[in-house]
């Protein structure tokens, strides 16, 4: 009996190219897409027409449905708005109102595509999900454990956006383009004359295609009546200011230096990240830049500092997940990324009493930030990863 396979078709060349070669070494495929959000819902134009999107949009469902039909496999739509408001774009914003920059699209694989699709495929008979992330998964007998490693090619890895996966659902993964290019996966899409083969990438998060993270959650409070019902908020955030159409935006607070000094006001610490240097409106007075060293929400202050106050070399990572390793009991060396595209650096991992994970780097590592990821690998292997709670 030939084995089925369910492939997650996002409606780009990569997803498309994935489920092209699965057809093509003989598997019984299945092609599903995820309708996650409403385009024509808070990111619009001043006529209501959606900003345009290159990532799970209407358009990117319809490449998904011809990219199946002309491959001759079955191919199903699934809405999954609510579940995705509630576990990805939900908590998007009450981090943000917290003080801190969160990882979406992690949330989005972990949560959503993988712990979904792995449910879903069970019930239609598929032994495996595949999808178009360039990673690869595979078992080591010695551990018994499953292992995510990078994908061969080292400027399309995407391992760091699967630390959350559990063994469950690696053991149900299946990344055909781990062993890839993005040049041939290409080639082969082209090959088979998929109508995603020139097809250009996507980098926006896909509910706020145009980037402007700080509008959205403006226009998220204003429609949801100036909460997040349910969830954890900053002190400050309510009660929420009225300014004609744009209402109920978190309230201004003062832009403060390292030791204290008001330089001036902001319009919300939504507006500002780690790292941030410009858009700030003040001057340190003696002609150097200012950066954003940190964000307090509970006094609704934004911190600034020169250069040389970014650096740090410690962070405490919460709600740990391991995956090469059931889980850390002594100190232990390995790679650090705490952004995706920032360059790994040598540390050392302390376990700590609550399951948390201090992180103590070799150098100092420039803007270390509250709500990212941070993944530890050996080589290519995954170690785990965890979420930034604090610096220091």
């Amino acid at each position: 009996m030939t084995e089925r396979i369910a492939v997650a078709m996002s409606g780009g060349v990569d997803s498309s190219t994935v489920a092209a070669l699965l057809v093509e070494q003989g598997y019984d495929i299945i092609g599903f897409s995820m309708q996650l959000w409403n385009q024509r819902r808070i990111n619009v134009d001043a006529d209501g027409n959606p900003l345009p999107s290159r990532c799970c949009s209407l358009d990117d469902l319809y490449d998904a449905r011809a990219v199946a039909e002309a491959l001759g496999i079955p191919f199903y739509v699934l809405n999954f708005e609510d579940d995705f408001e509630a576990r990805v774009v939900r908590p998007f914003v009450v981090s943000y109102l917290n003080g801190n920059t969160p990882s979406p699209c992690v949330a989005c694989n972990s949560r959503m595509k993988f712990d979904t699709l792995v449910a879903l495929a069970r019930d239609v008979g598929a032994a495996k999900v595949a999808t178009g992330h360039y990673a690869r998964v595979q078992f080591n007998a010695t551990t018994g454990r499953w292992e995510l490693r990078k994908g061969r090619d080292a400027r399309k890895d995407q391992s760091y956006f699967l630390f959350e996966l559990t063994q469950e659902q690696l053991a149900s993964a299946l990344f055909p383009l781990g062993e890839l290019s993005k040049a041939e996966t290409r080639a082969i899409a082209r090959r088979h004359g998929l109508p995603t083969a020139e097809k250009a990438e996507s980098q926006e998060i896909c509910f706020i295609p145009d980037g402007n993270y700080a509008r959205f959650i403006e226009r998220y409070l204003a429609e949801a009546g100036g909460t997040v019902a349910g969830e954890p908020q900053s002190p400050v955030a309510p009660p929420l200011v009225q300014l004609g159409l744009r209402r109920n935006l978190p309230q201004p607070g003062e832009i403060v230096t390292t030791d204290g000094r008001v330089l001036g006001r902001h319009n919300g610490i939504h507006r500002y990240t780690i790292g941030q240097r410009r858009g700030l409106g003040v001057t340190a007075g003696d002609g150097r830049p200012l950066y954003v060293v940190g964000l307090d929400a509970a006094r609704g202050q934004v911190i600034v500092g020169p250069e040389e106050a970014l650096p740090g070399k410690t962070l405490t990572a919460t709600r740990v997940n391991w995956l090469a390793l059931p889980e850390l009991t002594a100190p232990r060396r390995c790679a650090a990324r705490i952004r995706y595209r920032h360059e790994e650096a040598p540390a050392t991992l302390h376990p700590l009493p609550d399951g948390n994970v201090r992180v103590v780097f070799d150098t100092p590592q420039k803007a270390i930030t509250p709500g990212q990821a941070v993944v530890f690998y050996d080589g290519d292997l995954v170690l785990g990863g965890g979420w930034i709670a604090a610096q220091g």
